[in-house]
């Protein structure tokens, strides 16, 4: 939060404290350190920076690279900027790192080699678990004078740090350097050892069972100082699910998996830490937060205002569809719902008050609208290069799909603050003069060149870094067209330092989230997951559905969204593809759903961030926002049922249905298609023999095979894959498909708001629910009813309009 912001200044003392615990609430409150550690900060930040645009315009480098750095210099700034808490947790943190720094040097200078210090702690846990601490201390003895060791170092490194945090408070402690060396060494031995462990995967050596177990302890250490307990327990809680396995109920029951192995399978190999999350921030992620930046920096900000006020501003609710517009242009280039709404609603929450607005719907509007940033490319968070790893996609075809369903998130909000205002009696912005939107566009077009070249680029087929590269190269090019906002030396060491600390907040998941995923892939717990969901839905696609919205809610009030959805999507997407949605389909599902608990009740941070800046009842604002953000729930809906609304064909896969007679299995003599064939419902597909004769088998639904599964002389039994395959969304199913929703949107956003012409009466209601319905369907019959429904309504409506005018007059 900018306390130089003119309407932030304007809140009163406790409302900008409020406002800044939600922020803090989002990420914690960093240091700003000062002399020598601003400089070594600075280094660190501005060296990360340009060498990942080094690595994404110029010159590729190797994996082990690409992702240590990442890992390095954010396991380093988190420990130098982020303090450790309250005297408690310093205290504990101290003896911790002076047990792994006195074990270090144990291992230098006291014992021969690391595998007998090794040796030596197992035996120590050995005898801890059997026999307990005392009998594990009684064994223990060579262990002695090391934990003699270790609490004069804690004990000095506790007063030391006490001194120096009343003494520099900015700075980093002794404490924090030491948990910022050992996690630079940690990180650099994944990095100088990549080949090796490659090698002995699954035979690692003493050493590194030590460091990958310190590796996950720092891991825990940095999502808590920088994201708070919730996040940092659902990690430890999972490490314990991988230890207690085997005392489990049936249902969750594993063989269980000790703590050596698990850490070396979580910190060495690329299925934990340094796996798909740290893959996709230093490949993707952290390059558009680097554009962001820029892009803020070279004065676009502006240009998104002056936009969306020039357009919208005089017009029924302006302020609020100026929120709208606004949100889109801002949150398509932010990674946050919360910092785009406090970005855009510190001036249009006053605005829509002024406007007449009530505080509590002001206050609601702005997060409504910002977390729909989250869905519309260029740049859809972390979740859309996430998703394109994850489905092995092309992040422009990601892109295309999700345009239609982000507009119609827009339109929908824009709808329902058309009728708010209409059944308030609200009007636009009064006593400004705004120029028109053709003047603002042709004075500040340019601003607009960084999103087209992204989006063209990777409609070219350039990779997202690239296409991120030349963007952000392009935020100095045009902020040099006005003198006022031109980026100098100053300028850009500024945006890189603000663009490499914005990466510490979604980086310090990544230690975390790599825990989470590798216990899954571990124990194999997601597909336990996927049998739990089909079984509670019963095998009805609206259930499941409505369950991956719950586990997507309940998760999404402990972590990040992008968190929720990558933990969500390796556990959900499975059951829904086996119950027939779309690979992709089914991650948009899980992607929508993951941004839910920012608008919805109880915890709703983004709402409860736009109530601290009108001023309203933080409750009031959070089910409001629900209110009208309501189509987020009705989108993945959508997803499942009509998957051509993201350019997807339904599957068309076919297994073998009960063999003729009383047999088992029976051989495959002839074949009569091929991959990429299209059959029809009746088409003979292959032959079977078995004792009572030969048998054609006939296809029993339409679609294009991707895959066969059988071949002359094989065998086949009852339930085995036949085929896969699809039917390929038509260009008349996909526009058939978005002009459905495109009706059904508008009945929608009536019903929700219980307004049209005017307000809508009981039966009105229930006959616009069951139009809204109609109209999603998207087929010619259910289109014209549900449009002859709604014609109704606005003819009675209508008419009930004129007699009252009439009656008036």
């Amino acid at each position: 939060m900018d306390d130089n912001d003119p309407v932030l200044t304007e809140l009163s003392d406790s409302e900008q404290e409020r406002l800044q615990e939600l922020m803090e609430k989002d990420n914690r409150k960093h240091r700003v350190p000062t002399g020598l550690w601003h400089w070594i900060v600075a280094a660190l930040g501005g060296g990360m920076v340009l060498f990942y645009l080094y690595t994404a315009g110029l010159a590729a480098v190797a994996t082990q690279f690409h992702r240590g750095v990442y890992v390095f210099v954010t396991y380093v700034l988190v420990f130098l900027m982020y303090p450790a808490g309250r005297r408690p947790i310093r205290a504990v943190l101290t003896f911790v790192i002076s047990i792994v720094f006195c074990s270090m040097l144990a291992v230098v200078f006291y014992y021969d080699t690391a595998a007998e210090f090794h040796q030596q702690l197992m035996t120590f846990y050995d005898q801890a678990v059997q026999g307990g601490l005392g009998a594990a201390l009684a064994a223990g003895i060579a262990f002695w004078p090391l934990l003699g060791l270790v609490l004069i170092v804690a004990a000095v490194l506790y007063v030391v740090d006490g001194w120096l945090a009343q003494r520099w408070p900015e700075n980093p402690n002794l404490s924090d350097v030491l948990y910022a060396m050992t996690s630079a060494l940690v990180v650099y031995y994944w990095i100088a050892e990549f080949e090796n462990l490659n090698y002995r995967a699954g035979a690692e050596n003493d050493l590194d069972a030590l460091v990958s177990l310190v590796g996950i302890l720092l891991s825990l250490e940095v999502c808590r100082r920088v994201l708070g307990w919730p996040m940092t327990c659902i990690g430890m809680a999972m490490l314990a699910y991988g230890y207690f396995g085997p005392y489990l109920p049936d249902v969750l029951a594993h063989r269980g998996f000790d703590l050596e192995r698990m850490c070396t399978f979580l910190f060495l190999t690329p299925n934990g830490v340094f796996g798909v999350m740290a893959n996709v921030l230093a490949t993707y992620v952290i390059l558009f937060i680097f554009f962001g930046a820029f892009l803020h920096k070279s004065g676009a900000g502006k240009f998104f205002i002056d936009l969306p006020l020039a357009i919208a501003g005089r017009s029924t609710g302006g302020p609020a569809k100026v929120a709208v517009i606004a949100s889109a242009l801002f949150g398509s280039v932010s990674g946050s719902a919360i910092a785009n709404t406090v970005s855009t609603g510190a001036f249009t929450i006053p605005l829509m008050k002024k406007a007449g607005f009530k505080p509590h719907v002001a206050g609601a509007i702005e997060p409504s609208a910002s977390i729909g940033g989250m869905f519309l490319p260029p740049i859809m968070g972390a979740g859309g290069f996430l998703m394109a790893e994850l489905t092995n996609t092309p992040y422009a075809t990601i892109m295309m799909i999700a345009v239609a369903p982000a507009l119609l998130y827009f339109f929908s909000v824009f709808c329902m603050i058309h009728f708010e205002a209409r059944k308030q009696g609200l009007k636009g912005i009064k006593g400004h003069e705004f120029e028109h939107w053709k003047v603002v566009l042709k004075r500040e077009w340019y601003f607009s060149l960084p999103l087209v070249i992204i989006t063209v680029l990777m409609i070219m087929g350039r990779s997202p870094g690239f296409s991120a590269f030349w963007a952000t190269l392009c935020c100095i090019g045009v902020s040099w067209v006005r003198a006022e906002t031109r980026m100098g030396p100053k300028e850009i060491w500024e945006a890189i330092q603000t663009g490499a600390q914005n990466t510490l907040i979604i980086g310090a998941t990544l230690g975390v989230i790599g825990i989470i995923v590798g216990i899954i892939a571990l124990t194999g717990v997601g597909l336990k997951f996927s049998d739990i969901i089909i079984s509670l839905a019963q095998g009805n696609l609206l259930a499941a559905v409505f369950l991956v919205a719950l586990a997507s809610l309940v998760l999404g009030m402990g972590v990040p969204v992008t968190a929720a959805y990558l933990i969500t999507a390796v556990l959900a997407v499975p059951p829904l593809v086996e119950m027939g949605v779309p690979v992709l389909a089914a991650h948009m599902i899980v992607y929508w759903f993951s941004q839910d608990s920012n608008i919805t009740p109880p915890v709703c941070v983004a709402a409860y961030a736009g109530a601290a800046i009108a001023g309203a009842d933080p409750w009031k604002t959070g089910w409001t926002s629900f209110k009208f953000a309501k189509l987020l729930y009705v989108m993945p809906i959508l997803f499942a049922f009509t998957p051509a609304i993201l350019f997807q064909g339904k599957p068309a896969d076919i297994t073998m249905g009960p063999l003729p007679g009383d047999v088992f299995f029976a051989d495959v003599t002839q074949v009569d298609v091929k991959a990429g064939d299209t059959f029809e419902v009746g088409d003979k597909l292959f032959e079977i023999r078995t004792d009572e004769g030969t048998f054609p088998v006939v296809a029993d639904k339409r679609g294009v095979i991707d895959e066969l599964n059988v071949r002359v002389g094989g065998m086949i039994e009852e339930g085995d894959p036949v085929l896969s395959g699809g039917i390929p969304a038509t260009g008349l199913a996909v526009t058939s498909s978005l002009f459905s929703a495109f009706l059904g949107t508008i009945a929608f956003s009536a019903l929700t708001m219980f307004y049209w012409l005017r307000r809508t009466t009981w039966l009105e209601w229930f006959a616009l629910g069951a139009a809204t319905i109609l109209l999603y369907w998207p087929t010619l019959v259910t289109d014209l009813s549900g449009a002859a429904i709604v014609a109704v309504i606005l003819w009675s409506q209508n008419r009930k309009n004129l007699q009252q005018t009439a009656a008036a007059t």
